[in-house]
């Protein structure tokens, strides 16, 4: 048994067991009885970071074909099995991991636990040439739909290569490259399942209306006879630079409706004390409609449309600090630029106020006590803390940490980032104006 401990005693506690399977899986298990469902959350250590030049894109194609069929669920049939037992699942890539999930009604639990233990043993079976070629086509469509064809879509892409050098492995999303996708061979992809798909590369959680004991024995029997990888290429954390050391600037003309600026800082990983000081400054900064940056930028002066500020939870090495700003048509990107860098400065010299910090507070603490009252977002925050810092238990520690911050922590956070050696610049510019300029 393994609870974990809250360091307020008024904060919740998530009170969990966990036992580690012989073939290296690791599952953690929560009773929730609030309602008669479970959450099964599966996730893999790896994502786009583990992927080699020439090969990007691979993690994100295999949340795809982990859906194609396995040696006993016909292709598309999983999604359909869960839906015909009253549930809902998905899956998502991520720099760090992929995750795989499903809720379903809680005496549903071993079906959901057969289908995951399926597809992690047998997806081989599955895969073919027509798989291959069906399911790049869908990423590059997706590729097409979020990225190239939407306004300001590419944003992402080039903020990261601004933030982080070729060949750190954030330097480029998950999505990856086409040319790379078009290039994969059926070999290539049996040996990334091969490499990474195997149980002492996963964290398993279940929450929900269960019996800790029983759920427990029901994921060793569907588990454990799959054979383990038994080892790994070697992954440590990138060497990198705190700042990025000058300042990068791109304009980008394309047919967007109004001008604007995306911004990108390097600044520590998620989990470290600066990460929590500057996840509360987001809140200061970009939290709402009280928050700095809409009361000034938006409501007071009215020179943007809107704006957002976040910090991206990334593990290795570094992560990024990000935010957008639109300029209102009788604006200019060179206006609302000026102005959102200004109250950036500002949090690096200027004491916060106690009532911006008890909003703040008030705001991640509302969030993060309602993502733990749904066994899905227990589920996931299990699987997360276990894959990134092996301490599942700091899903009962997290929420104390932020609520720790104080003034001198966000200020001291924001002098370090917030420089101007230290930022990439982003500004969109709408296609349709240059032309009438020209």
């Amino acid at each position: 048994m393994s609870p974990g401990r809250a360091s307020d005693p008024d904060l919740p506690v998530v009170r969990y067991s966990e036992r580690r399977l012989q073939n290296g899986l690791r599952v953690i298990v929560a009773a929730d009885r609030i309602a008669p469902v479970v959450a099964i959350n599966l996730w893999y250590d790896v994502g786009s970071k583990h992927e080699v030049p020439g090969k990007t894109g691979f993690a994100h194609l295999f949340e795809h074909f982990m859906f194609q069929g396995s040696r006993h669920v016909a292709k598309a049939e999983h999604m359909a099995i869960v839906q015909g037992a009253g549930g809902v699942n998905n899956a998502t890539t991520f720099f760090d991991r992929t995750n795989y999930f499903e809720t379903l009604p809680s005496h549903q639990l071993e079906l959901g636990l057969w289908l995951e233990a399926d597809r992690m043993a047998t997806l081989l079976d599955a895969l073919s040439q027509d798989n291959l070629d069906n399911q790049r086509e869908v990423v590059k469509n997706e590729k097409r739909q979020s990225y190239d064809n939407r306004p300001y879509g590419s944003f992402y892409e080039k903020l990261m290569a601004a933030v982080f050098p070729t060949g750190h492995p954030y330097h480029h999303t998950p999505i990856g490259s086409m040319e790379d996708l078009d290039a994969a061979s059926v070999e290539d992809v049996v040996a990334f399942f091969r490499t990474w798909y195997a149980p002492d590369n996963a964290v398993l959680s279940i929450v929900g209306d269960i019996d800790e004991g029983p759920a427990l024995d029901a994921a060793e029997r569907f588990f454990g006879p799959i054979a383990p990888a038994g080892a790994f290429p070697e992954r440590p954390d990138p060497a990198i630079e705190p700042v990025i050391g000058r300042e990068i600037r791109e304009i980008v003309p394309d047919r967007v409706p109004l001008e604007r600026v995306h911004v990108g800082f390097r600044m520590p990983p998620f989990g470290t004390p600066e990460f929590d000081a500057l996840e509360m400054a987001s809140q200061i900064l970009a939290g709402g409609r009280g928050s700095r940056l809409h009361r000034t930028l938006v409501r007071d002066r009215r020179i943007a449309q809107d704006v957002t500020a976040f910090a991206l939870p990334l593990v290795s090495g570094a992560s990024i600090y990000a935010g957008w700003v639109t300029a209102r048509p009788e604006s200019d990107a060179a206006t609302v630029e000026a102005a959102l860098l200004e109250e950036l400065e500002r949090l690096t010299h200027e004491r916060v106020t106690d009532d911006e910090l008890d909003r703040a507070r008030a705001l991640v603490e509302s969030a993060e006590l309602a993502a733990l009252g749904r066994v899905d977002e227990v589920a996931d925050r299990l699987s997360m803390y276990a894959t990134y810092f092996d301490r599942p238990e700091l899903i009962n520690e997290q929420l104390g940490r932020y609520l720790a911050v104080d003034p001198e922590a966000i200020r001291d956070a924001a002098a370090s980032v917030f420089r101007s050696d230290n930022r990439a610049v982003i500004t969109y510019v709408p296609l349709a104006g240059l032309e009438e300029a020209a």
